[in-house]
Parts: C-alpha cells; sequence; structure tokens
C-alpha cells in the first residue's frame, strides 16, 4: 500500500510551484511587469481614466451623484461647545455669560412698578436724559437701579442704543396701543415664557439678565 507524501518533508510539493531555472517568479518567459516598452504607465495615449467623455471623479451612467455639501455644514451641531466666558442656562434655553442670571420675574416686576417714582422724583424730564444715556448700556433707570441689564441672545452682546430704541419706544408704543388688550398681553408673554420676554422684548429681540458683579459692564 503506497504512502502518501510528507507535507512537512524538506522539498515536498516545491516542483509544482516553483518556475524553472533562470526564470524570475511571476512573469512568463520574455515578459517583463508593466507596459510594453516605450510606452508610460496609465491608460493608452490620448485616453483618460474612466468612462470615455467623462471627466474624472463624476459618476457613471445610471449613478445619482452625491448631494453638495453645505458651506456651513458642521456649525451648530455641537451645542455643548459654549464660547469661553459663556454657559446655556438650562431653564430658559439662553446662552448668557457667567457670573449672569435671568432676571426673575418678580424683579423685572419691581423695576415696572419702580419705573414711576422715579419719572416723579427726576421731575420726568431727568428720568428721560438718564435714560438717554445709558441705553447704549442696554439698561433703563429701574434696570440700573436693581442690578439688571438688556441682553441680545442672538448676537451674543449687550444691545447698543438704537436696539434699545427699538424696545422702549416702538416696544412700548405696541404695548399701550391697544390700553388693557395689549398690555395684558405682554404681561401674559412675560410670565408664561421660559425666557421672561414681554411684548416688548419680543419685538427687539431681547432678554433681561441680572447682572449683580456688573459683568456685562466690562
Amino acid at each position: 500500500m503506497s504512502q502518501p507524501p510528507d507535507p512537512y518533508r524538506p522539498g515536498a510539493g516545491q516542483d509544482a510551484v516553483q518556475p524553472p531555472p533562470g526564470q524570475p517568479y511571476g512573469q512568463p518567459p520574455g515578459e517583463d511587469y508593466g507596459p510594453p516598452p516605450g510606452q508610460p504607465y496609465g491608460p493608452p495615449p490620448g485616453e483618460d481614466y474612466g468612462q470615455p467623455g467623462q471627466p474624472y471623479g463624476q459618476p457613471g451612467p445610471g449613478l445619482t451623484p452625491a448631494p453638495p455639501v453645505s458651506a456651513d455644514y458642521g456649525y451648530g451641531q455641537y451645542p455643548d461647545v459654549m464660547p469661553p466666558g459663556m454657559y446655556l442656562d438650562q431653564a430658559s434655553g439662553v446662552v448668557m455669560p457667567e457670573g449672569t442670571q435671568l432676571a426673575s420675574a418678580g424683579r423685572r416686576i419691581g423695576a415696572y412698578f419702580l419705573a414711576l417714582p422715579l419719572a416723579i422724583v427726576t421731575l420726568g424730564i431727568g428720568y428721560i436724559v438718564w435714560g438717554l444715556l445709558i441705553w447704549g448700556n442696554g439698561q433703563t433707570p429701574a434696570l440700573q437701579v436693581l442690578g439688571m441689564r438688556v441682553w441680545q441672545p442672538d448676537t451674543g452682546t449687550v444691545p447698543g442704543f438704537w436696539r434699545m430704541a427699538l424696545r422702549e419706544i416702538v416696544g412700548r408704543f405696541v404695548e399701550g396701543l391697544l390700553s388693557i388688550i395689549t398690555e395684558l398681553t405682554s404681561f401674559v408673554l412675560f410670565v408664561a415664557s421660559k425666557d421672561h420676554k414681554s411684548l416688548h422684548d419680543h419685538i427687539a429681540g431681547t432678554v433681561v439678565l441680572y447682572d449683580p458683579d456688573k459683568v456685562l459692564a466690562r
């Protein structure tokens, strides 16, 4: 009975895979790797990669091209990344500077009722001049006395003079346009909204922050 060849015997099975003496591995006799002599690597002369008449990188026939990537791809996709010195107030959803907080409803109501005595003490005209001088700092006289300041979330800055003029002139005019109806609407918006925005805040795109350490004044 014949014995099967020992696979571990030196040289076993090598005769079938070794090339003849003098011939390199992997190529027939008389042939070299690569293109014929005198022809460079790549496609034949006069032809490009891909389909004939089709630019390189374009999808082939029957394939749908990938949609273009927008210029703002990736922007705003990481809400947990805050600018330096800022934080997200979870209760209101407003991004604000560290050291400040959303002004409470009670503090805002206190500022509303404080405005009238201040106007009386300053004889009215003094209150108006006072307000015009500090609008550029995002404040009204009552807000300044109680340590509050107006904040513009869309820009992440304290509003300037003209945005405060929009809030205090146009916004207040709209609030008093229909007397008790618009005043009540403004109050309901203020109490019900998580960021305590009254009607004139909605018009100007602002909120009011409590700033006891005057962080926004720096």
